[in-house]
């Protein structure tokens, strides 16, 4: 459990992002947090490097609900004192603070308050032994350095563990994460590290990361993007809807537009995009220009729109419902799509208060 997330085992696959500010300035952190907790993140990493940071973190943590994952390197006081502080996860490499009475202090007082800890192994931080041995970073290197750390925890006895092995270099991710999966059984965070700007990085991490969730690999993902880390939230989600593996918000089915379009679809369809941002239940939406591959879409999904002449055809669950025309057809079809969404949340309500069980699996949907 990472604060009131469950992570592992059949619970849905959380998305996390880290905030780039410096965690000092207390009130941009804040500002950020509430950001990506509003566009749906699980779980938000803050670097924590200074005890002025992890002071500062105290506060932080005082004023948010999502859960927080503190990022700390090298000096195990700072473990000891976020620890203190409420922090949900540590994301701590245990060989790299110190004796081993320092890491037993981390450990037990993490084991005390039931707080679990992130090994995080990165291919350009690999320990100068093991860069000897291997010449250079690879995925054996990434493997023998997480049972390193995990060998670490095991003396200890401390189980309550997630682990991640990331690399700018796909293949190399990829090999790593198969490989220490064939040898252990614990909780993963996928990452695809230093992916690049936005869309060179949304590209890696979809090939990476759907590499390993398509083989059943994977509980917790980050998107790393030279980016508005809320983007890295979005893509996320994208990843995982486009698995069918979690679903949130609108997934809107579009073509790639051609002659035969009979109104602007990437006009439309970017426009739609822009406006239905802040919806979070799940509809799945159909937007294609034309009539031939149009209504096999449309009947497929919850809304569907096709291209016709005169006028465009609106279906509804499957069915042919109405016509619209181009002048009226982004607010007419977006007042549909949020009319939609209501009547979804009115019934998801419904069901919740006459079956309070239901509350846990409505929440995860």
């Amino acid at each position: 459990m990472v604060g009131d997330i469950p992570v592992g085992g059949n619970a849905p696959i959380s998305v996390q992002s880290m905030t780039n500010t410096e965690t000092c300035d207390v009130n941009s952190t804040l500002e950020q947090v509430g950001r990506l907790a509003a566009a749906g993140a699980d779980i938000v990493r803050v670097s924590v490097p200074t005890m002025d940071a992890a002071g500062a973190f105290k506060v932080i943590r005082s004023q948010v609900e999502i859960p927080l994952v503190a990022d700390i390197h090298f000096d195990y006081r700072i473990a000891l004192k976020v620890l203190d502080q409420g922090v949900d996860c540590l994301r701590i490499n245990p060989g790299n603070i110190g004796s081993e009475d320092r890491i037993r202090s981390v450990v037990d007082s993490a084991k005390d308050k039931g707080i679990p800890i992130r090994i995080g192994v990165n291919a350009g931080s690999l320990g100068k032994a093991l860069l000897r041995k291997y010449k250079e970073p690879n995925a054996a290197a990434m493997i023998e350095s997480a049972l390193y750390q995990i060998a670490i925890l095991d003396k200890m006895n401390f189980q309550n563990f997630k682990i991640s092995l990331k690399a700018s270099e796909i293949p190399m991710t990829i090999k790593a994460y198969r490989g220490l999966a064939e040898q252990i059984d614990a909780p993963f965070h996928l990452g695809i590290t230093e992916a690049g700007g936005q869309r060179a990085g949304t590209v890696k991490s979809a090939i990476g990361l759907g590499a390993l969730l398509m083989d059943g690999i994977g509980d917790t993902i980050r998107v790393s993007l030279a980016a508005d880390p809320v983007e890295e939230v979005k893509v996320g989600f994208d990843i995982l809807k486009s698995l069918g593996l979690r679903h949130r918000g609108v997934n809107l089915v579009a073509c790639p537009s051609c002659s035969r379009q009979n109104f602007d679809v990437i006009s439309v369809v970017n426009e739609l995009e822009m406006r239905l941002e802040d919806i979070t239940t799940p509809i799945d939406v159909a937007v294609i220009g034309c009539i031939v591959n149009g209504p096999g879409e449309a009947k497929i999904a919850e809304l569907g729109l096709t291209g016709a002449s005169p006028s465009n055809l609106v279906y509804v669950e499957g069915r042919p419902d109405h016509k619209i025309s181009n002048e009226d057809l982004v607010d007419e079809f977006e007042a549909m799509i949020r009319q939609r969404v209501a009547d979804k949340k009115s019934a998801e309500d419904l069901a919740s208060s006459s079956h309070p069980d239901a509350d846990g699996i409505i929440a995860t949907a």
